[in-house]
Formats: C-alpha cells, sequence, structure tokens
C-alpha cells in the first residue's frame, strides 16, 4: 500500500536564527486521490496567475498569497476523501540545547511528524499489507551530501514496523504538492508565531483533515480518530 506524502518546513531551527518556532509539515493523501489533489492545486494556482498577470512558470509562495487565496486552496482541497495536511510545531525556547545541525535536527522533526501526526492516524488493524509512503520533500535547505540521510534515518527508526520510504528532493516550483505542503506548513506556522496572520484563514480549516502537535509535549489539535477506508 503506498501513501504519498508532500513535506516542507517554515521557520528556521538554525542557532543564528532568532524565530521562536520551526514546523514541519504538509500533507499525506493515499494513492486513489494524489493526482486529484495536485490537479485542483495546478487550477486554482493557474487562476490566480492569470487573475494577477503572474508568469505560469513563477511559484507563488504562501507568504505572497492572500487570505482569500489561501481559503479557496483549502475549500477546494480539504475535503477530497484521503487528504490530511499535518504539521509539527516546535518552541525553541523549550529546547534545553542549541541545534548545532539543522539538517540532522530536520530528520528528527520529521520522525515526530511520523509519530505524531501521520501513522497515529492509520488503522494499521485494516491494513493487512506493507505501507510504503513516498515522501517528497522540498530541496531548498538541504546539502547534497545529506539527500540519503533521511530515507536511511527514518528506516532505521521504524525497523520494527512494515514501512517503507522513498525519499525525493524537489524544487518547489516545478513541485506543485511541495507547494500545498508549503501552504499548509506555513499556515500552522503563523498560528504560533503571530495568529493574527492567519485569522482569517483558520476559520474555514476543517478539523477532520488537518492534525496538528506542538513540541515538546504531545499536546493535539485537530483530528484524532482513525482513517477508516476500503481496502
Amino acid at each position: 500500500m503506498k501513501i504519498f506524502i508532500y513535506l516542507d518546513e517554515s521557520g528556521s531551527i538554525h542557532k543564528n536564527s532568532n524565530t521562536k518556532y520551526f514546523a514541519v509539515g504538509g500533507y499525506f493523501v493515499f494513492k486513489e486521490d494524489k493526482n486529484k489533489v495536485i490537479s485542483l492545486y495546478r487550477k486554482i494556482n493557474k487562476c490566480i496567475k492569470n487573475n494577477r498577470n503572474i508568469s505560469l512558470e513563477k511559484e507563488i509562495k504562501s507568504y505572497n498569497m492572500t487570505d482569500n487565496e489561501k481559503i479557496e486552496f483549502f475549500n477546494a482541497i480539504q475535503d477530497v476523501d484521503t487528504f490530511y495536511g499535518c504539521a509539527k510545531v516546535f518552541e525553541k525556547a523549550s529546547m534545553k540545547k542549541e541545534i548545532i545541525e539543522s539538517n540532522i535536527f530536520f530528520n528528527y522533526a520529521v520522525k515526530l511528524l511520523f509519530k505524531d501526526c501521520i501513522i497515529p492516524l492509520l488503522n494499521l488493524n485494516q491494513i493487512k499489507d506493507n505501507i510504503e509512503f513516498i515522501v517528497s520533500v522540498d530541496n531548498r535547505n538541504i546539502r547534497v551530501g545529506d539527500l540519503n540521510n533521511l530515507e536511511t534515518y527514518l528506516k532505521t527508526e521504524f525497523c520494527l514496523e512494515n514501512f517503507g520510504f522513498k525519499i525525493t528532493y524537489y524544487d518547489s516550483s516545478t513541485n506543485y504538492g511541495v507547494q500545498l505542503a508549503d501552504l499548509i506548513v506555513n499556515t500552522f506556522y503563523n498560528s504560533y508565531k503571530d495568529k493574527n496572520i492567519v485569522k482569517k484563514v483558520l476559520p474555514c480549516l476543517k478539523g477532520k483533515n488537518f492534525r496538528v502537535s506542538l513540541f515538546p509535549g504531545h499536546k493535539i489539535k485537530g483530528r484524532i480518530q482513525k482513517i477508516e477506508y476500503n481496502i
């Protein structure tokens, strides 16, 4: 069984950064709805660019979107049957030590995202086959030498489970799934950084389609019940 995951990050974990939060997240979707989500995002993205007279090749980052544009994306996508947004938000002030190696911490953050926001929603009693997570990640902060580290790390961390991982890095300007992940993780990042930034967007999000966890601790917002689906 294949589950497709698209990830990005918001904020900065670097030791020289003054940001108070860091977040990793995006969305996951089952195979049958993967193309539907991308198609909806691409269609709205094209309309926005046409309305703004922006080149179709130019990427629109979430921080450049209006509230209404963000709401339009969420309203169109969040009710796709197997679409689920997710984010793990880190409160940096609670950490006892500074982060020396940001890429290593990113791997750790992705592991917690799986443990707290993705795997708990899967009804593993329904799934008899191995689960293969096909993960697409924005490549902007990844060094060439670290490209294989996340896949190896996740396979090791979940060695007792019937999980497989395939990690691919993309330039977000060419990948609509990663662009949607940017919108989702940035929205939840801002909900902690400064809620006023997303105060018009958050009420439009349906709790059944999203799960957010705050670090440290295991405080969860959004969906807690497991996903039921047809095998």
